[in-house]
């Protein structure tokens, strides 16, 4: 931080004072004695402000020119990006107004002037002026319900309105209700449903008979109902013989989200807490639950109970306004899209599921395949339908025609479904209602066989929506047996590798010489930005070429280069810089999506530069020039001379 604090002119003071919410609002002559105690600091880019809980923070920094990044760092070294404040932003009020410490890591993110205000003058204000007062606590209210990682990750605080939703910003240890209710293994299963009773718990956690600290399993009251009165068992066994064994964990500070993505995922909904390598208590999907009006949790589950498919058609409208909260609550663009791809993946299960009961059990068992962004995980607002199906080869030519009249029909049926619960069709007909991709296992492998084998650039830069193929639903040992065949002739044949990489390296930029954006220059988007194919694309490309090259079985783009890195292929330095690429550029990418929806437009990828704020501007230039670098690395790999 710079060594001395400058004066600076009263009317250059009242000038910038003036511009910018709520000093715009005082009267002249307050404006005039605050500016007489204002004075400036020049900061240099990189220099650390504040450290949360060890700053004091005695003045309101008032940026002038330049830019500041917010974030935390947590026990175990992860740092949370927060937000980018920019000229006309203010640092310091709430732990002014608090009486606290710094509450979040400040850091400059370019060359800063500020114009420092003295607390004793800032305080004086928010006692005098109400509308000033108001304010800021009104910027507070924004802050928690816009922003991912608040003061609310490190504080406990109370609910004060449904409008306000904590899946991002608190921890699974601040929920926690009592210390860790638990019985030995070798305790009977009458004593176990007793202490759940006495303690008004859902489950129980087992240890070991000779350590108290050594948790060995776990019994809920579903066990007690399943395994002992459904089953008939004597209640005075051994609760071991009912305990689950592998009991599921979650860091006490992982968020909420976190604890309820690993619930929706893993199906189970008792996590142990663990804080330094002890069980701290148990967290349940209804104590996150209660932390939210509108909760994921309770859309996902509702969805699994859905008896008839034409009841899931109003379930899946509801997804987006899920996602709306998600979005203005603060949460990372990955984690959205993960959020996303369970409530479309829960859809669809129950939706084929249903339609099995209706049509009886097909002839041979099949996979239906999620490919393009629904493959990588990587939706957003209704992305169009990409999906296929895989069945095993039938035995002759009687289970083949049996087979084709089977999946004709459930393909039908399916993709109509799905349109009718807002999923578009596929403009290219990649869906598996077109007979091309209903087939066999056998016609599947050919396919690739011939991509790879005899690649056609021009048929190459359609099919690699193919190559982010995953399992939907149904047997997945069919996706998972030609994920194999795919590594195999990849390392027989790396020719497709090179065009690809060729196809890659084309898609440029969209920046000038002079690091001036490209954009549209007619039509119906002129003067915007596609985000989609120029700035995101080059990303996917680029990673699913390496994780072709190198057997990655992940789709996901994230997930793609974080492999990467852990086998050494990229750097780790380059993963980082991709990723908050990456992620920047998907955010802005929603949330542009999410204010067209509430203003009654349909979703697109296209952005006006002209629209972004000058911070904005910038971290988007620096995530396009990250492409270049991607770049570099594919013409190490291959020669494309």
């Amino acid at each position: 931080m710079a060594a001395d604090i400058h004066s600076v002119a009263p009317e250059v003071v009242v000038e910038f004072l003036s511009t910018i919410m709520p000093f715009n609002e005082l009267d002249t002559d307050v404006l005039h004695e605050v500016a007489r105690h204002v004075r400036v600091d020049f900061f240099p880019k990189g220099t650390r402000l504040f450290t949360a809980g060890e700053t004091e923070v005695n003045f309101l920094y008032l940026i002038q020119q330049g830019g500041v990044k917010s974030f935390l760092t947590d026990d175990e070294g992860e740092v949370t990006l927060k937000d980018y404040r920019g000229e006309g932003s203010y640092i310091g009020a709430l732990p002014i107004i608090r009486g606290t410490k710094a509450n979040l890591d400040i850091e400059m993110v370019e060359d800063t002037f500020c114009f420092l205000l003295p607390r004793e003058v800032f305080l004086d204000l928010i006692n005098k002026q109400p509308g000033f007062a108001q304010f800021y606590l009104k910027s507070f209210s924004e802050k928690i319900v816009n922003t991912a990682y608040t003061e609310l990750r490190r504080h406990r605080m109370t609910r004060r309105g449904d409008e306000e939703m904590y899946l991002f910003t608190m921890q699974v240890g601040d929920i926690i209700k009592a210390v860790p209710r638990k019985i030995s293994a070798t305790a009977t299963i009458q004593d176990a449903a007793r202490a759940m009773a006495e303690y008004r718990i859902g489950s129980l956690l087992i240890h070991d008979p000779d350590d108290d600290e050594q948790i060995v399993g776990i019994i809920t009251d579903r066990d007690l109902r399943n395994k002992v009165i459904a089953a008939g068992l004597d209640y005075r066994e051994p609760v071991n013989r009912i305990m689950t064994t592998s009991v599921a964990t979650v860091l006490s500070k992982s968020t909420c989200f976190d604890a309820l993505l690993q619930m929706m995922t893993t199906g189970i909904h008792h996590l142990a807490v663990e804080r330094k390598g002890r069980i701290i208590g148990v967290v349940t999907s209804h104590d996150i639950m209660l932390l939210q009006g509108t909760s994921p949790y309770s859309l996902f589950k509702e969805i699994g109970k859905q008896r008839t498919i034409q009841g899931l058609y109003p379930l899946s409208q509801k997804i987006p306004d899920i996602i709306r909260n998600l979005i203005k609550e603060g949460a990372k663009a990955g984690n959205i899209a993960r959020m996303i791809s369970l409530l479309n993946d829960q859809i669809l299960e129950r939706m084929l599921t249903l339609l099995e009961d209706e049509l009886g059990p097909p002839p041979v068992a099949y996979c239906w395949l999620l490919m393009g962004s629904e493959g990588r995980r990587e939706q957003t607002f209704k992305t169009d339908q990409d999906n296929a199906i895989i069945y095993a080869d039938p035995k002759d030519e009687q289970e083949a025609q049996a087979a084709h009249d089977y999946f004709s029909t459930f393909a039908e049926k399916a993709i109509d479904h799905l349109v009718n619960c807002g999923y578009p069709l596929c403009p290219g007909e990649i869906m598996a209602r077109n007979p091309k991709w209903c087939q066999p296992v056998s016609v599947w492998k050919d396919y690739f066989a011939g991509w790879i084998g005899t690649p056609d650039p021009e048929e190459l830069l359609h099919v690699t929506i193919f190559f982010d193929f995953r399992p939907g639903f149904g047997k997945s040992a069919l996706a998972d047996d030609l994920r194999k065949y795919l590594k195999k002739q990849t390392e027989r044949q790396e020719i497709y590798l090179l065009h690809l990489a060729r196809e890659c390296m084309a898609v440029k930029a969209p920046l000038s010489f002079f690091k001036s954006f490209i954009v549209n220059k007619d039509g119906e988007h002129r003067n915007k930005l596609d985000l989609k194919t120029k700035g995101l694309t080059p990303f996917v490309n680029f990673a699913r070429v390496l994780a072709l090259k190198y057997g990655i079985k992940e789709t996901n783009t994230l997930a793609r280069l974080h492999v990467l890195s852990e086998e050494g292929h990229i750097s780790e330095e380059l993963w980082a810089t991709a990723h908050d690429a990456y992620e920047m550029q998907m955010q802005l990418r929603l949330i542009h999506q999410l204010t067209q929806i509430e203003e009654g437009t349909l979703p697109d990828n296209y952005i006006d530069p002209a629209q972004l704020s000058d911070l904005e501007k910038k971290m988007l230039k620096e995530s396009f020039e990250v492409v270049e670098r991607l770049h570099a690395v594919l013409r190490s790999l291959f020669p494309v001379g």
